[in-house]
């Protein structure tokens, strides 16, 4: 039987992304917030209580259109490995390319494409097996878009609009409402498959395809900050159509399209600060993943295109990619994933 620590001095860490050591502080247990073990300073008061972020969880979700035009949610369990099982279903069929993204509690997809480019948003509440619900509307019909969240916000970025117009719009929704997206402001050029990822604080669009080429550019915004990308660096190589994840710290880009050729690398990026990505390692198979990436924020999963294949990888380490099981179906392709509780 475990037992509370009630005005214990610990050693404090004071940098969560690089555990160096700190200062010793009390600890003590916040009875009103749900009993989380929060700081006391040094002269005694309680420091403020700071929420952590809950986008991530340990059921992964993957949803994509099968070849005979039925479309399946697939979920798995992070933290061990094994087969996919079946969760249910989105509300529109043959739809794929849709960015998806989660606050831990929901998972939501946005856009897509079937028989032509849609602007409905699906939702589901992840720790609840059942169909999609409708949540409300993109601001234009796209397919292709990157999609990131901050645990609050809900982020799509460029896309391949009506009529075949890339463009390089960003949408925002509040999760936990339903509703019609916002503009949130836009990305420094206009491309569509590109990898998304994010953590609490940014939200980071990689690659893509401008119509006429793929594109190596890594940009970011502040999501708790409306406003257009800044440069955050350049990929290893020229790509698209791949997946991304990431922890609070690290952002991990899998897979993709290099003109023709697809390819297993896996690179990473440190989120917390701007240059290019570094190599990672290589999934079990050279895949284009369309966006089926998720994480738990320790583990990284990756769903495969027209292949019942999932891999694994350790985020905070490098290294290749492990089978981690099977998918429902081997015809499930350009498919959305997110993660929640």
């Amino acid at each position: 039987m475990g037992r509370k620590i009630n005005d214990s001095y610990v050693l404090a860490k004071t940098d969560l992304s690089n555990l160096t050591g700190g200062e010793t502080l009390k600890v003590e247990w916040d009875t009103v917030n749900n009993g989380n073990l929060h700081w006391k300073d040094v002269d005694e008061s309680s420091l403020e209580y700071v929420a952590p972020a809950v986008w991530y969880g340990d059921r992964g979700l993957i949803a994509g259109s099968h070849i005979d035009g039925n479309l399946d949610i697939d979920y798995f369990n992070i933290p061990t490995t094994g087969n996919a099982a079946d969760f249910g279903d989105l509300v529109s069929p043959y739809i794929r390319q849709q960015g998806a993204t989660s606050n831990g509690s929901r998972g939501v997809w946005m856009g897509g494409r079937g028989a032509s480019r849609y602007d409905r948003i699906d939702y589901v509440t992840i720790s609840t097996l059942g169909n999609a619900t409708d949540f409300g509307n993109i601001t234009s019909a796209r397919s292709g878009a990157g999609a990131c969240s901050d645990g609050t916000k809900g982020l799509l970025g460029g896309g391949n609009f009506s009529g075949g117009d890339i463009k390089n719009i960003i949408d925002y929704i509040t999760i936990a409402t339903t509703g019609n997206s916002v503009d949130f402001g836009d990305l420094v050029s206009s491309r569509y498959v590109t990898y998304g990822l994010g953590n609490d604080t940014r939200g980071v669009f990689a690659g893509g395809h401008t119509g006429s080429a793929a594109s190596n550019i890594m940009e970011y915004v502040t999501i708790a900050t409306t406003g257009n990308t800044t440069d955050f660096g350049d990929l290893t190589s020229s790509k698209f159509e791949g997946g991304g994840c990431s922890s609070r710290t690290r952002g991990i880009f899998a897979g993709g399209d290099v003109v023709g050729n697809v390819v297993n690398t896996i690179e990473y990026i440190t989120i917390s600060t701007t240059g290019n990505a570094t190599d990672f390692g290589d999934l079990t198979v050279a895949r284009g993943l369309a966006g089926s990436a998720c994480s738990n924020s320790i583990r990284g999963v990756f769903g495969s295109d027209a292949d019942d294949t999932l891999d694994y990888i350790t985020i905070a380490s490098t290294g290749n990619a492990t089978d981690y099981g099977n998918l429902t179906s081997s015809d499930i392709y350009q498919a959305g994933a997110c993660a929640g509780d």
